[in-house]
Parts: C-alpha cells; structure tokens; sequence
C-alpha cells in the first residue's frame, strides 16, 4: 500500500512543473512545436539568442531554424510574412519583442490579419499569434513599456489575450495557437520572472473569453488583468482588514469580453472599482463600464471608479512608479465606493 502511494506521488510530480511565467510560455511554444508540425516561430532574436526576455530558449536548438526563424529588424515585414504563412495553412507565432514595437506592424494588423475572413467570405481563416511582452514597471527606455491593448480591443477580427499567472500563461497561449483565428496574446513583463506555480507538463487549453473570480467578495468587485492582478489582490486583502470583502475578477481576454462574469459580480456586489494601466481615455476599462451599465446598471450602489495610467506617455523609469496604478490608489478607489 505504501508502495503505491509513493509511485501515485512520483506520478503526479513528473506531470507537473514548478514554473515562472516566462518558463511556462517556452514550456507552451515547445508544446505546441512537437505536437503540431504546423507550428512554427518567427521574430527579431528569437533563434540563437533565445528572444529578448528568453521565451523561446533552446527552441531553435530541438526544431532548427525552419521552425524556429530570425528574422530582420523589420516587424511590418515578418508579420506581413506570417499573413502568407496563415494563408497557406501554417500556424505562425510572431514576437514582437515589446508591445511598444509594434507600430510599424499595425498597417499590416488592421488591414490583412483582422480582415482576412471577412475579405474572403469566410474561405480563409488567419490561425497566428502575435506575441508582445507589454507593461512598465522593469524600467525600460522609451516606447518599450506601452501599454495600448485598446488599439487592438478596437478591431474586429482579432483575440486579445492577457494572462497573469504561469498557468494561465501556457494553457491560454495552447489555445491561442489552436484557434482558427489571429490572436494578440500579450504578455505582463512584471511578472515574467515572478511568482512560480505549478503548471501541467501535458498539453492543456483554457478557454478564449472567459474570465475567473480569482477571490470571492460580497461588497466590492474588481475587475482588473496581467500585471494589475497583483496589485487588485493586495488591496484586497488591505481592505478584508478593514472588513470590506472584495470579489477580485481576472478577465484574462479582453476582447471578447467575459460580459457573464462581469454582469454576474456586478449584480452581486453593486459596487465597482477597473485597474489597468493603460491610457484612462479610450481605454478598456471604459468598455466594461459600458458593458455594466448595458447589464447592471439598476444595480449599482455607487460610481463606478477606474484606476489605470494617465493620459502621457509611459514616463521613463525613474518616474514610471508615479505613472502606474498603485495598491494605495487601488484602495482609495475601494473605500470611495464603499462608503458612497
């Protein structure tokens, strides 16, 4: 008997994988490679050098350079070459080594990847996903810690994915590369090298468009996502100290929003308080208001509050803590609310 339980334990332990975020994404891309033949990678660096951050280290080593491809400095030229590659039944994953970068790529984004369905009357489909390291907070130069999602929110005919923990990072990113459609899967920074969590060594998919009360709470519901987890989870707990129990929701996509889940905590607690750290005008957050007044609005109890980046741009680092949204704002906004 005793026996069988250390071989059920040893079991268990050889299928799971004590992982940070960025491990989990290398642990997704070499997943995905040996299972689909389909699969292949392209970027600035990612071969020899392993990319930027080393999410795809050891990967051009195991499956060659056809299948894991540098490319030049040029993201309007490979992401218009992974347009091709979709076309003709590859599955590309393009890195864009930050979000920031992306720019050049947009014509290429809104013109040929989101419109590609609509263009050919549903006869193609653009199976890619565009990878992009997001956020401030690791003090990096300029242009290198935008944070603009809501660009892409905007477009029709693309996902936008954003996990915030090692689990969520490799069975988003499986499901990602497994749709029939183009997805932005982006990628908290801040958290690459954080937090290490158990993350199945198998293949695993969760779900595009759907949220997870990652803490339930009676009073408050906070809506936040990537980096800004953290954050909504320790003004959380500062405020169960001061008895306010908060219901914390990670969205993890943001496009299609989870509308169920939010209606759902709204309805619940009629009080509500959006992180995020993109821009306040224009942002997401300002869509999910509008998706809590469309479901919810007879029940709230108070204004809704956002807390997210000012409308400047990302400030370099020595001022980058002044830009983001912090757990002391975070739990002004909480108790504004609450006290209404």
């Amino acid at each position: 008997m005793a026996l069988s339980k250390v071989a059920n334990k040893q079991a268990v332990q050889v299928g799971v994988k004590e992982l940070t975020m960025i491990q989990a994404i290398n642990d997704g891309l070499k997943t995905m490679l040996e299972e689909d033949p389909k699969t292949l990678l392209l970027g600035e660096d990612i071969g020899k050098n392993g990319g930027v951050f080393r999410a795809t280290d050891g990967l051009q080593d195991v499956f060659g350079e056809k299948r894991v491809i540098d490319t030049p400095l040029s993201e309007a030229g490979f992401v218009g070459t992974a347009v091709g590659m979709a076309l003709n039944g590859l599955k590309p994953v393009v890195e864009i080594q930050f979000l920031g970068f992306v720019y050049p790529a947009f014509e290429q984004i809104a013109t040929h990847v989101t419109r590609m369905r609509t263009r050919t009357l549903g006869y193609y489909s653009m199976p890619m996903v565009i990878r992009a390291p997001y956020g401030a907070g690791v003090r990096s130069p300029e242009i290198h810690s935008d944070s603009v999602e809501a660009l892409f929110v905007h477009l029709p005919g693309i996902k936008v994915v954003c996990p915030s923990t090692p689990y969520d990072a490799k069975g988003l990113l499986l499901a990602s590369i497994a749709d029939p459609d183009p997805v932005l899967f982006l990628e908290p920074m801040r958290l690459y090298r954080g937090k290490r969590q158990e993350v199945p060594a198998h293949d695993y998919r969760i779900e595009l468009g759907k949220g997870e009360i990652v803490l339930q709470g009676e009073d408050v519901t906070i809506f936040a996502w990537g980096a800004m987890m953290p954050i909504a989870m320790e003004a959380a707990e500062l405020m169960k100290e001061q008895g306010i129990s908060c219901e914390v929701i990670d969205l993890r996509t943001l496009y299609p929003l989870d509308k169920a889940i939010i209606a759902d905590s709204v309805q619940k607690t009629g009080r509500v308080v959006i992180i995020h750290e993109g821009h306040e005008t224009g942002g997401v957050g300002s869509e999910i208001v509008s998706v809590i007044m469309e479901t919810s609005f007879l029940y709230l109890r108070a204004p809704i509050e956002k807390v997210t980046g000012f409308d400047v741009p990302v400030p370099l680092f020595a001022l980058e803590h002044t830009y983001l949204p912090t757990t002391e704002r975070v739990s002004q906004a909480i108790q504004k609310v609450y006290s209404f």
